[in-house]
């Protein structure tokens, strides 16, 4: 298990916003756990990519462990140009390569996903989509964020998707921050 300062970042190159990264994007479905060692390698070849990381905490023999997982198990996100997706791909560590054909969409999507886990506030892989109301947080850490809005027993939580992958991840939110969204 990695150090947390041992892990490859979060996003690189560190732009402020991915919008701001060029080329086009791509869905690496890598082989088993090899998310980090993927991202390290693109790291060390200068491609862009997005490896949202969450910390978990464990308990191992009475010791408390920390350590950062992918939010999405399997799939590291990749920008560039033919060459650097030729390269990726010869890493032998994707066991499939994902085409984004609504670029625009999935941006936006990574935008969420970034700024969810750049609040602070607890973020989990949903195993589901859900259906409900779509909304955006107007105020808070979570601002300017949009996803669906799902309430259980007290709770109310943001699911935010990535619509190409069938994937999403859940944040709580105060349903006090929420308006509508029309689509």
């Amino acid at each position: 298990m990695l150090k947390i300062a041992d892990n490859p970042p979060v996003l690189h190159p560190a732009f402020e916003d991915i919008k701001d990264i060029q080329g086009q994007w791509w869905v690496a479905r890598t082989k088993s756990r090899h998310e980090k060692v993927l991202a390290q390698a693109f790291l060390k070849w200068d491609i862009p990519y997005f490896l949202p990381l969450v910390e978990k905490v464990s308990k191992n023999k009475g010791r408390i462990q920390k350590s950062l997982l992918p939010l999405f198990g399997g799939y590291l996100f990749f920008c560039g140009d033919e060459e650097m997706h030729y390269r990726a791909m010869t890493t032998n560590r994707i066991a499939q390569n994902i085409r984004v054909l609504d670029q625009g969409g999935f941006v936006e999507d990574l935008v969420n996903i970034k700024l969810a886990i750049a609040s602070g506030v607890p973020i989990e892989a949903y195993p589901e989509l859900a259906s409900g109301k779509k909304c955006r947080v107007i105020a808070g850490a979570l601002m300017g964020i949009e996803g669906v809005v799902l309430q259980r027993k007290n709770v109310t939580k943001m699911i935010i998707q990535i619509d190409m992958l069938g994937q999403a991840a859940s944040v709580e939110v105060d349903l006090a921050l929420l308006e509508p969204v029309d689509d």
